[in-house]
């Protein structure tokens, strides 16, 4: 399966979020995610399943628990691949602070950004 079909599923990308903040156990994720998305938990289970055999979670044993955590190293894989994309955005990003900045330094110049014709061309008309 390739990483976005598997981060494409929202269930998923959640289970993912929860395992980010720190190892969790199998139960807990389940219980946020039945009250989250509703389903069953032999369907959290295969979203576990899912994440495990795509590299995208590990689980180990503890006595009678399966303890999840977060697998980076797909995540980085995801992050190298939207890098060649990454300049579409951050290019309109910086734009926006600019024109943020213009915007802060007008309201504190006292100007409002309009022009406001002077007296002669309001006479003119």
């Amino acid at each position: 399966m390739h990483a976005f079909d598997v981060l494409g599923d929202p269930v998923r990308r959640r289970i993912l979020e929860l395992l980010a903040g720190g190892e969790q156990s199998s139960g807990e994720v389940t219980t946020v995610i039945q009250r989250e998305f509703g389903i069953s938990q032999p369907a959290v289970s295969q979203h576990l399943k899912v994440l495990r055999d795509n590299g995208f979670a590990t689980v180990r044993a503890q006595g009678t628990r399966r303890l999840y955590a977060v697998e980076f190293a797909p995540l980085r894989e995801v992050d190298l691949w939207l890098d060649h994309f990454r300049g579409f955005w951050e290019q309109r990003l910086d734009a926006l602070a600019t024109e943020l900045v213009r915007g802060r330094r007008k309201k504190q110049d006292g100007q409002s950004g309009r022009d406001i014709p002077d007296q002669a061309g309001a006479e003119g008309r």
